[in-house]
């Protein structure tokens, strides 16, 4: 089957997936999570990829970020998948790899979808029924851009910014997203898009993005 095309534009932000191979357990303890997020870090800062929104599931992860580069992600998700993988190999005597295939990854309309995909990335341990609130799950950005928790591998987007004057109105602007469910139209827009590579966003956004980097 041909590869599915990855529609990359510097400084434009993408949603990210990867998946534990045969949805399998890719984090065992505490010490795997803050391993893969500081291998995440390292590998960002090498790269020039920026981080907005993160959540690492136990069989899979999710990522809000920014490529400065035409290859920022590609390098990122390639030097992570490798580190971690030794790592976890090394730490729990096992072989092969950790993970299903390639990331998976779909450009976002800012404008109109950044903030929806970073709630929608930050609810997901509410919808697998893993907490009641997104406050309760400690292995995501809800705590820096909801609550204020330092987080070195966050970079506040320009949308998040005009939220509010300060941290803590951004911080309470964003607490207040959190009170309406996600429409289900939300839901399946991005989980279609991020699935098959596509381009989130308006029809427009669409048009002239794909022509761009067709």
């Amino acid at each position: 089957m041909a590869r599915l095309p990855r529609f990359v534009i510097p400084g434009q932000p993408q949603h990210v997936i990867q998946r534990g191979n045969n949805r399998g357990i890719i984090f065992s303890h505490d010490k795997d999570y803050r391993f893969y997020l500081k291998s995440l870090h390292d590998a960002c800062a090498e790269h020039q990829c920026v981080v907005h929104a993160y959540v690492l599931m136990t069989n899979h992860v999710h990522f809000l970020m920014t490529p400065n580069l035409e290859n920022s992600i590609s390098k990122v998700m390639q030097s992570l998948g490798r580190r971690y993988v030794q790592y976890y190999n090394y730490t729990y005597d096992k072989t092969g790899t950790l993970w299903e295939g390639r990331y998976k990854a779909t450009l976002i309309d800012s404008e109109q979808y950044l903030l929806t995909c970073s709630r929608y990335i930050e609810l997901n341990p509410v919808r697998a029924n893993m907490v009641r609130h997104p406050s309760e799950y400690p292995w995501s950005s809800y705590h820096y851009n909801a609550l204020g928790k330092e987080d070195s591998l966050i970079s506040p987007q320009l949308l998040y910014k005009r939220l509010g004057r300060s941290p803590g109105e951004r911080q309470k602007s964003y607490r207040q997203l959190f009170r309406t469910r996600l429409a289900e139209s939300a839901l399946e827009d991005i989980r279609e898009a991020t699935n098959k590579s596509w381009v989130l966003g308006s029809d427009r956004f669409k048009a002239c993005k794909t022509n761009l980097v067709i």
